[in-house]
């Protein structure tokens, strides 16, 4: 009866972890995402286990308007090549746009939350740029209108055909 009663005290200490974390092992996830913030196309996918902090992702991206401002300040418009996912982020703080309330976005069994490198066609092997990013199969602000589903840091949010499982 005492190890019964101690693995359920174990278990009951450990469960808000587990449940802050999402309900652990591997997940996927994949994004196709036209037009965030007016300014990126973003595709890829990528796998992720918030237990373990493993994260293996990257894609194409493709500027579509100068980004003048944030983390990818100095990206032009028809500049593109690839992004690899570098780091899984616990969570991360988002703005959608620059009036947007601070929200936050958790890494979960529906949501990955990364540091993200992007490669710049012609600067080889090293990053151009890099940035925090989410994608997400909920809307991560549903107090605006339509689905915010992907981020890039300092570029916005969009409605994005994505899949996290």
């Amino acid at each position: 009866m005492k190890t019964i009663t101690a693995v359920l005290a174990v278990g009951l200490a450990l469960s808000p972890v587990a449940m802050a974390h999402g309900s652990g092992g591997q997940h996927s996830f994949s994004v196709h995402a036209t037009d965030i913030g007016s300014a990126i196309s973003l595709t890829g996918g990528g796998s992720y286990d918030p237990q373990s902090g493993s994260l293996h992702g990257g894609g194409e991206f493709r500027c579509t308007s100068d980004i003048t401002a944030g983390p990818l300040a100095g990206l032009r418009a028809g500049e593109q090549t690839h992004w690899d996912a570098s780091e899984l982020l616990p969570s991360s703080g988002f703005k959608c746009d620059g009036t947007d309330p601070l929200k936050t976005s958790v890494t979960d069994d529906d949501t990955v939350v990364m540091q993200v490198r992007f490669f710049r066609q012609g600067d080889g092997a090293t990053p151009s740029f890099t940035a925090k990013v989410f994608v997400s199969a909920v809307d991560e602000n549903p107090d605006v209108p339509g689905i915010q589903n992907v981020w890039i840091q300092g570029v916005g949010c969009a409605d994005a055909r994505t899949s996290v499982r």
